[in-house]
């Protein structure tokens, strides 16, 4: 093999180690809590997996000497894909051997769901355990901010550069760095990441509507932007409007590019005010609220302060692609219908946990079509695109046009496929964009029913593979069906 072409294999193996050895010991927490409350099905299930997971992750880990070779895009991409997969798979395992799943492929749709902060279901006419909920909570955490970028923290005691995978991992158009190493900027998400999830859960507590359990679980699936809820009935179920506004302003906060928290904490908290991709943001969820409130209030019999409430919360659940309901809201007049199917395709902000096209892309596209309008009227005109003042490069723009071109064909695509299954046009199409989006949220039968499982096997394992390509932002997974990608010295 050509000097050029050399992949470090072992360096990747031992990532994927990692990768394994957190899974494992993630699955620690469901089972203790099984054992706690009395779980025989969730010991066993969390038991088998956990501990063979651990000793393989960390003989994968520490066992393995990999060269301190270049790590290149190639290798960069490889491993992202992979890592998203593999945690896939062993998250499975818990919903298989407790019987939640019947087949194999239920439980990776159920898994995939979980660690891309989709969170949806593949199954009908069951309940999750309470052990198994945690378990999906904390792969929603983990997901959420990416297991990877956690990774990146430890990577140089492996030689290994952090920024290549960031490249690949992150969501958003550009990651930028917050200090000097990439592993330094890791923690500092993390650190964010963490401190926002402890003050959630305190304030949830401090509502007196939920137990400590029920805290737990609304913290992970809300700062996870993830939106699992322990009550089929939704949160509508605590009827408190400070659950309701804490679980808001959360998703929110974990839709905004956490960098802008890093600026805030060393003293630049006129970032935050000047950045042009949250101004917009805020702006698109206060329109929204305005336009469904405004739809309720004329098309139902809800009082306008009714409306305000359920209006609120559901553009914020769709806006930061949580999939969070309070209310039916596939009952709701078609313009609050068409609004929040809108708000699933924009997304939150770029470097945040939310999923779907991000606001900063669509603000470019719109900059787009201005000057493509000025160029029509001056054709010998130079017309830069700028965001808050700032010309963006061309090849910014050109990655950014090419993305939203590659979301829509995909999503146009994937469609297609899905009507094969014989649904109606509303149900095909919106769960095409749930997971996409991740957002998991969608109208139709599956919205009726609560869950994707009027899907055939074929097409559940598709869908998981789409809700992977939809938290990758596309390329990542695109890019490694291509002929150029495994060529020479990528």
């Amino acid at each position: 093999m050509a000097k050029n072409n050399f992949i470090n294999y072992k360096a990747m193996v031992r990532i994927l180690g990692i990768i394994m050895f957190i899974v494992g010991l993630s699955m620690i927490f469901p089972l203790i809590y099984a054992k706690v409350t009395g779980d025989p099905a969730g010991v066993f299930a969390f038991s088998r997996c956990a501990v063979p997971t651990i000793i393989i992750g960390a003989l994968m880990s520490f066992l393995i000497r990999a060269p301190r070779a270049k790590f290149r895009s190639r290798e960069g991409y490889i491993v992202v894909a992979s890592c998203w997969v593999l945690a896939s798979l062993i998250g499975a395992f818990p919903y298989m051997l407790t019987g939640y799943a019947e087949n194999f492929i239920d439980a990776v749709f159920e898994s995939t769901s979980g660690f891309t902060t989709t969170g949806c279901s593949a199954v009908d006419g069951a309940v999750l355990s309470r052990s198994l909920m945690l378990w999906k909570a904390i792969s929603h955490w983990l997901g959420g901010m990416g297991i990877l970028v956690f990774v990146i923290s430890i990577l140089p005691a492996l030689g290994i550069n952090g920024q290549i995978i960031a490249r690949a991992e992150t969501p958003g158009p550009v990651m930028e760095k917050m200090t000097v190493r990439m592993s330094d900027s890791a923690k500092i998400l993390y650190i964010t990441y963490l401190t926002f999830t402890v003050i959630e859960f305190i304030l949830l507590l401090f509502s007196g509507k939920m137990p400590v359990y029920d805290a737990v679980i609304n913290t992970l699936g809300s700062i996870s932007t993830g939106g699992l809820m322990v009550h089929p009935e939704g949160i509508a179920v605590y009827d408190s409007l400070f659950v309701e506004i804490v679980i808001s302003v959360f998703c929110v906060l974990a839709s905004i590019n956490f960098i802008l928290y890093h600026y805030v904490v060393t003293g630049k908290a006129s970032y935050l005010l000047k950045d042009i991709e949250l101004r917009v943001f805020i702006i698109i969820m206060v329109l929204a609220t305005l336009v469904c409130t405004l739809g309720l209030v004329l098309q139902s019999d809800a009082s306008f302060g009714e409306a305000l409430r359920e209006s609120f919360f559901q553009v914020v659940s769709m806006a930061t692609t949580s999939g969070y309901t309070r209310s039916p809201y596939i009952i709701w007049p078609a313009v609050c219908q068409f609004t929040l199917l809108t708000l699933m395709f924009i997304g939150g902000c770029a470097a945040s946990t939310s999923g779907s096209i991000k606001v900063i892309r669509v603000i470019v596209m719109f900059k787009l079509i201005w000057r493509g309008c000025i160029k029509r009227m001056h054709p010998r005109s130079v017309v830069a695109v700028k965001v808050g003042g700032n010309a963006i490069s061309a090849p910014v723009v050109s990655q950014i046009t090419v993305f939203i071109l590659l979301y829509m064909m995909i999503f146009l695509m994937s469609s297609f496929l899905m009507s094969f299954q014989g649904l109606d046009m509303e149900t095909t199409i919106t769960a095409t964009l749930a997971m996409l989006s991740n957002t998991g949220a969608a109208f139709g039968e599956a919205a009726a029913l609560g869950n994707f499982s009027m899907f055939h096997p074929l097409i559940k394992i598709y869908l998981s593979a789409l809700m992977i390509v939809g938290r990758l932002e596309l390329f990542t997974i695109i890019i490694l069906f291509t002929r150029n990608f495994w060529g020479r010295d990528r």
